[in-house]
């Protein structure tokens, strides 16, 4: 999924994006923006509660939002029940997150500007489906070159063999 989203970025650079590009180790999807809550053992704690299931997400197309260039992504009812339940879970908990609608994207530009002499979109948006198997908690801090993101930790689906 890296690779492709990284050769996205490189065909909208190619066709008349300029901005600052969100290095591969970035790129990501945010379910929940937690903030600035101190105890991430407890964002765990709910995130434990929530079960899990192996999912598949696709690139749906893209989309230009203030200073931002996003990837989105197309509906998947999977996503969907699961990042409600999530966002429940923490509400019930006390934990505080941003509220604001889900809608499943990637960024993949910030500080976007256009070319004075034009922009193209890239003609296709790998179409195949990806497994989602896990999702992690992510502290972000701001660096000197950006953002930098660590992991917390996270929660794995259980494997999907024959046998279960």
């Amino acid at each position: 999924m890296i690779d492709a989203l990284m050769e996205l970025e490189d065909e909208l650079i190619e066709g008349g994006v300029q901005g600052r590009r969100t290095p591969p180790e970035n790129l990501h999807l945010t379910l929940a923006f937690i903030g600035e809550y101190g105890n991430p053992d407890e964002v765990l704690d709910v995130m434990e509660t929530v079960p899990f299931e192996p999912l598949t997400i696709r690139f749906g197309g893209f989309w230009h939002l203030k200073d931002m260039y996003l990837l989105r992504l197309e509906e998947s009812a999977g996503l969907l029940a699961y990042v409600k339940r999530l966002r429940h879970s923490l509400a019930d908990a006390g934990i505080p997150f941003d509220r604001r609608s889900f809608k499943p994207h990637i960024t993949l530009f910030r500080n976007v500007t256009l070319r004075e002499d034009g922009f193209t979109i890239p003609e296709t948006i790998p179409a195949q489906d990806i497994w989602v198997r896990s999702v992690a908690l992510m502290r972000s801090t701001q660096g000197k070159r950006g953002m930098i993101y660590t992991e917390l930790g996270s929660i794995q689906a259980p494997d999907m063999t024959e046998d279960t």
